[in-house]
């Protein structure tokens, strides 16, 4: 039985990773709207480390910016939290839909994590949490078989981008997971780094922007990208996976493509067809059961 320290530090971190999917859901919508209209993605992802950088300045000051030496397990944390995730998933999202976006990034990376921290970290995970992210597999070939018997080939080079973008984000979880920075240690040093990669990418599309004037989608995507998203959710989801474990964190995100697909109905008009419904009740159906919330304690 848990301590009431232990209760509480649970609490805690369920708490945290529930807010980082309510902010994906508004994130991912957002992102396509910006991505479709005015904003590169490389602006996406300069807006989404900028904030940050200045705001955990003082964290980032105190670690160090080469993570206390971590040379390695930093730059697996900066390609799957920072700029380079942020450029697969911004370009996925302009070739699929939001639906498809949600279910296949934050659908697949509890999947990915599960399997990584089983192969290599010898984690077990038990036949309940097996079954749930078999579910969450379903409903990702459900969303991606779609485009692949449609031949679309436009819609299938999107999957690619996100499915990888899944990919580097489950290795950023468990990359975190073992660096021994804080949350907000870790959300400053990868936004720092993040930063200086896409400084020369991602400022001239944005000052062009401003010049055919887009400012005001220019700060409402910087306080998107880089408060909530960049800042308040990284923050928050590395606090679960502290708290809560990498798997078990992880397998909260898949709670995202429900989220993500109702706010785009009304923001967007992406009304989900048969098989993004089929894929978002899957993936809501696979978190249940591989976030262990149902197992014995």
């Amino acid at each position: 039985m848990m301590t009431d320290p232990a209760r509480r530090s649970h609490l805690i971190g369920y708490a945290a990773i529930l807010a980082t999917v309510l902010i994906w859901g508004v994130w991912i919508v957002l992102t396509r709207q910006a991505v479709t209209h005015s904003l590169p993605p490389a602006s996406i992802a300069f807006l989404r480390v900028l904030p940050p950088t200045f705001i955990l300045a003082p964290w980032i000051w105190r670690a160090g910016i080469f993570a206390r030496g971590k040379i390695g397990l930093l730059i697996l944390c900066i390609a799957g939290g920072g700029a380079p995730f942020v450029l697969l998933a911004a370009t996925g999202t302009r070739y699929a839909t939001s639906a498809d976006f949600a279910a296949l990034v934050p659908g697949t990376m509890p999947l990915l994590v599960a399997i990584i921290s089983a192969l290599f970290f010898k984690e077990r995970l038990g036949w309940l949490r097996v079954a749930g992210f078999v579910c969450c597999s379903v409903g990702v070939f459900v969303i991606a078989g779609r485009s692949l018997l449609a031949a679309d080939a436009s819609a299938n080079f999107g999957h690619a981008l996100l499915l990888s973008a899944a990919l580097v984000y489950a290795i950023y979880t468990l990359a975190f997971r073992r660096s021994g920075l804080t949350p907000i240690e870790a959300t400053g040093i990868v936004a720092f780094w993040s930063l200086l990669m896409m400084l020369p990418f991602g400022l001239p599309p944005v000052m062009e922007a401003v010049r055919a004037g887009h400012l005001h989608e220019v700060l409402f995507q910087a306080v998107v990208q880089g408060i909530f998203s960049g800042l308040v959710a990284l923050v928050a989801y590395n606090t679960g996976v502290a708290r809560l474990g990498a798997s078990k964190a992880a397998a909260f995100v898949a709670l995202v493509p429900v989220v993500a697909t109702l706010i785009a109905i009304p923001v967007l008009g992406e009304w989900p067809d048969l098989a993004a419904v089929i894929g978002v009740v899957m993936t809501g159906l696979g978190v249940l059961l591989a976030s262990g919330i149902l197992a014995r304690p």
